[in-house]
């Protein structure tokens, strides 16, 4: 048996319990990816991360991310709940506001603002393109958007870390109402070799103003409830359309409510990059008892 530290982080919450589950193991430097994944497997979470010493003397410390199929190169909610999992151990200090991660997609910069309780992490979105705009952009689109109004951006097929199928509905009462069809997600997610959808709308709340619902069929989830990359994707656009726009130097979104959860994410805009984060929570802080 090998004891370890272990974290179980509620990442992106508005209220606790609110956010997004993840497991962060410290010092499993020497598990092969095989023990990785079997641990992965087991906790049975959306995403589970292992922090590591970096490989790259630019990073402040490497992670490694699981599902409970397959290890991927980046996720928004796990490199935000990383960070916080290294700050809370020691294992990074920012310097100049910064920590830099170290993933498969790179050593990423991720903001840092405030202390303890009220500390919020930003990570810098990797950058996006455009693949594809209009109901016509793929045969089976029009059948994962029957049943709602959309908005005013067309839908679109864009890739920046993840590749997500983006859809404005025409009011925040109607996506949270909505009941997609998600065998209708899952085959065109299928065929396009996407994420699945995430659709948005705008909203007049005083503590947001957008809502998402998040539907990553191509992963085997129904719906996610915080999502850091597809987020980051959606400001992207939403800049890339409207550049001088409402919402074009940041806003405040909403997500989960209708599973349950309650998050809330934050995403900065500079003349440089776009920043999504927000806040972490340590659930359970304990010792992990596993035979690698």
């Amino acid at each position: 048996m090998t004891s370890l530290r272990y974290l179980h982080l509620d990442v992106f919450a508005a209220t606790l319990g609110g956010g997004n589950h993840l497991g962060v193991v410290i010092g499993a430097g020497d598990w092969s990816a095989e023990a990785m994944q079997r641990f992965a497997r087991w906790t049975a979470l959306v995403e589970t991360t292992f922090l590591l010493p970096p490989s790259d003397p630019r990073a402040s410390y490497r992670v490694r991310i699981f599902t409970p199929h397959k290890e991927i190169p980046f996720a928004g909610h796990p490199s935000i709940g990383s960070a916080h999992a290294a700050l809370e151990c020691g294992l990074a200090q920012p310097h100049d506001g910064l920590l830099w991660q170290e993933c498969g997609a790179g050593v990423l910069p991720i903001r840092v603002e405030g202390n303890g309780t009220s500390r919020e992490l930003l990570l810098q979105s990797p950058g996006e393109r455009v693949l594809g705009t209009g109901r016509d952009a793929h045969p089976l689109l029009a059948a994962t958007l029957a049943g709602i109004e959309l908005g005013v951006l067309p839908p679109a097929l864009v890739d920046g870390g993840r590749r997500w199928w983006l859809a404005e509905v025409a009011d925040e009462a109607s996506l949270r109402a909505w009941r997609p069809d998600h065998a209708a997600i899952a085959a065109l997610a299928q065929a396009s070799d996407s994420m699945g959808l995430c659709a948005f709308a705008r909203s007049g709340h005083p503590d947001y103003q957008l809502v998402v619902r998040a539907f990553p069929a191509g992963v085997g989830i129904v719906e996610d409830p915080a999502s850091g990359a597809a987020n980051g994707l959606i400001a992207a656009y939403i800049v890339h359309a409207e550049p001088h726009g409402a919402l074009a130097r940041g806003y405040q979104v909403s997500q989960g409510r209708e599973i349950g959860h309650d998050a809330q994410l934050l995403v900065h805009i500079d003349d440089n990059a776009i920043w999504v984060g927000g806040r972490s929570h340590t659930v359970i802080d304990g010792t992990l008892q596993w035979a690698p």
